[in-house]
């Protein structure tokens, strides 16, 4: 069988398990970017992120929004079903793309206009996609059942892995 089709099964058996969070995704990043390497499919490999970041953190969603028109869309995503379609400028996720920075909140009932797509999701961390243009073109967005699950170190990991997303094809 070609290397291609094996790389994503080798590396999945090596996600990282550490208490330290900053040691876990300096662990991901050269993983992630061999596991990219050489596949051009942006949604492929949101989909292998997706899987690594729930495999090596255990969150409750992750998964990603892609922009189309005025809407984000649900994308690739590992966890319960969740909200197909995101407003611009509405939810932490919506917020997110309006701004163009990395979003985290402690307890998205205190965000003004959460959307719930879980009950069970307690704090959130949102991370822009950029294209090519610099135009953010997807969102990230990871959600936890524990409040203020999310800090500096997921946001430096996390806008790294996205980096890899779409540095490498």
């Amino acid at each position: 069988m070609p290397e291609q089709y094996l790389r994503g099964v080798i590396s999945s058996a090596l996600t990282p398990r550490s208490a330290d969070r900053s040691k876990v995704y300096d662990e991901l990043v050269p993983q992630v970017r061999e596991l990219f390497r050489g596949e051009p499919d942006l949604l492929a490999r949101m989909a292998n992120l997706t899987a690594v970041i729930r495999e090596a953190f255990g969150h409750h969603w992750v998964g990603f929004y892609r922009v189309i028109g005025d809407d984000l869309v649900l994308g690739p995503f590992q966890g319960p079903p969740a909200c197909t379609r995101i407003p611009y400028g509405h939810g932490v996720c919506g917020t997110a793309w309006a701004q163009g920075v990395t979003l985290i909140v402690d307890d998205v009932e205190l965000f003004p206009g959460h959307i719930a797509c879980s009950p069970l999701s307690r704090s959130e961390i949102v991370v822009p996609v950029r294209g090519p243009d610099q135009r953010v073109s997807a969102v990230l967005d990871l959600d936890s059942e524990q409040v203020a699950a999310f800090d500096h170190r997921d946001r430096t990991g996390l806008e790294a892995l996205v980096t890899l997303l779409v540095e490498t094809a």
